[in-house]
């Protein structure tokens, strides 16, 4: 197993470059970068600047529009110093290969439009993904696995049949509508106010006691938790009720029932390890989608500064050092956790050997 490890710690090497030369390559392209950003706003404030003159002077006073650089665009030497500032007077694959040299050691550089280091932002807007994340998803497997081995034991009957239309409308209700949903019902919208509007913890969080903090900690989570589980519960609860139904009706399970063996025992004994390898699989996926992806509406709508908010305002903004950072260290973390759920796999069941099937 150490083998197959280190081979799979080494692949992360030639696949981290590949997602960073693609990424860094497509940004090449696209329009409207960090200096184009920077002119627009400029360039802006000059036709306010021209407006308010243009206004002062037909009044019979006031600075006249042509004393105002931005009435004539942006100086070259100006625009060539801000390329400098920014390293864009540098051919592309030197820029590309300086990051990467930074990127080696967990340099990220500054935010080009922050006064923070990279590292430090990300690090101040972690707490908010984590949490999210990390219920969302053990909500959905403390619900979804006991569902769906229910379903599968219960196959066909009323239960089974109801509980599918249940799972399949909660799948067909997008998370940001049901958030929507969730505030307007007990966030004060239109009825209840029960839960917090906005905020990972109230303003007075520090001047609370321990047991306090917690409680106002959950109170704030409740709400963006279970909007982001909604679309969840469906896939894992159907993998979990497929899997076990494709084990039951295997022969082991015939020769076991055969033996005398409690159907409590079959199921949990000899069904849920070999039942539980596809869930199980699936792990990183829907791990790395909440902490990553569908997480932006929802921090919007409930006033939450994450991860999700701050790779959508670094892409409209073009700061490319916070894209290419969090590009670089969340790609790490995926293809670490498909490293650990591999070590699940064997953990679950000894008997798959990884060293074997790659020989």
């Amino acid at each position: 197993m150490g083998a197959y490890i280190l081979r799979r710690l080494l692949l992360i090497i030639p696949t981290m470059i590949g997602i960073m030369v693609i990424n860094f390559a497509l940004t090449q392209f696209v329009p409207g970068g960090p200096i184009e950003q920077i002119a627009a706003r400029l360039q802006g404030e000059g036709d306010v600047f021209r407006n308010i003159a243009g206004g002062g002077a037909e009044a019979g006073g006031g600075a006249s529009m042509d004393d105002y650089s931005g009435a004539r665009g942006l100086p070259p030497e100006f625009i060539a110093q801000l390329e400098k500032e920014f390293g864009f007077d540098k051919p592309p694959l030197q820029r590309f290969l300086t990051m990467m040299g930074n990127y080696l050691t967990f340099d990220f550089g500054n935010s080009w439009f922050r006064s923070i280091s990279v590292m430090e932002l990300v690090k101040e807007k972690m707490p908010v993904s984590i949490t999210l994340g990390l219920w969302t998803t053990l909500l959905a497997y403390l619900v979804s696995i006991p569902l769906g081995i229910r379903k599968a034991v219960r196959d066909g009957t009323p239960f089974d049949t109801w509980t599918s239309g249940v799972i399949i409308m909660g799948y067909a209700i997008p998370a940001f509508l049901f958030a929507v949903l969730l505030m307007v019902l007990f966030a004060g919208g239109s009825y209840w106010k029960i839960f917090p509007l906005r905020g990972l913890v109230s303003d007075n969080f520090y001047a609370l006691s321990t047991w306090g903090q917690i409680k106002d900690y959950l109170w704030h989570i409740t709400l963006p938790v279970l909007a982001m589980s909604i679309s969840g519960f469906a896939t894992l609860t159907l993998l979990t009720k497929n899997s076990f139904l494709d084990e039951i009706n295997k022969q082991y399970v015939m020769t076991a029932r055969a033996k005398g063996l409690t159907e409590r025992r079959v199921l949990y004994g000899h069904v849920f390890r070999n039942a539980m390898l596809i869930v199980i699989a699936g792990f990183p996926a829907l791990f790395l989608g909440v902490f990553f992806g569908s997480s932006i509406l929802i921090e919007t709508i409930f006033s939450l500064d994450g991860l999700g908010r701050l790779g959508f305002e670094a892409a409209v903004q073009r700061d490319y050092p916070v894209i290419f950072a969090t590009l670089y260290v969340f790609g790490l973390i995926g293809l670490l956790t498909g490293i650990l759920s591999d070590l699940m796999y064997v953990f679950v069941d000894p008997r798959i050997d990884f060293e074997k099937r790659a020989g």
